[in-house]
């Protein structure tokens, strides 16, 4: 392990860097024009999927970090009112890749403030079940890959090439 990557704590942020990342790829690979594209009427649009990832991001770190954390004390859209009131729902496309960095950023260093000790603690989740802060905290990652996946698939509905395939095959990549 690296000096970067020696605890569990550090292990799960580089996790999370690389899942954002991946996202904010996938999301700045598609045109603005396209933005408000949504496959079928009852799927998230572009916009609405990078909100989405920034409102859930806000609610995870606010909550897994505070010392009396508990997902069930309050509803998820009473959550993001309470973590992410300040992220435009209509917001353009420049700006919202500028908070998905930012944003990650600022979460990176609420979680080393909060320290492995405190990450290793259980939380209420929101089924009522517990598990630790670190367990949750993988599962929000696995929840940006799950979106990142999906704004993966919207490129290839409108014939563009996702940024992963462009990544690893190159520009010319199809």
């Amino acid at each position: 392990m690296s000096a970067e990557t020696s605890t569990l704590l550090e292990e799960a942020l580089a996790g999370w860097v690389f899942a954002r990342d991946g996202f904010s790829a996938e999301a700045q690979a598609i045109p603005e024009e396209s933005w408000d594209y949504r496959p079928h009427p009852n799927a998230r649009s572009v916009r609405e999927l990078v909100v989405h990832i920034l409102q859930s991001g806000e609610m995870m770190v606010g909550e897994l970090t505070r010392p009396d954390g508990d997902f069930t004390r309050q509803g998820i859209e009473a959550h993001f009112a309470e973590y992410a009131h300040d992220i435009p729902e209509d917001g353009a496309p420049e700006p919202l890749m500028r908070l998905l960095a930012s944003r990650l950023t600022h979460g990176l260093e609420r979680f080393r403030d909060a320290g492995e000790i405190h990450m290793l603690q259980r939380i209420r989740q929101f089924d009522g079940t517990f598990a630790t802060r670190l367990s949750w905290f993988q599962h929000g990652i696995a929840h940006e890959e799950y979106h990142r996946g999906q704004l993966a698939t919207y490129a290839r509905c409108l014939g563009l090439v996702p940024a992963l395939t462009q990544l690893i095959h190159g520009a010319d990549a199809k």
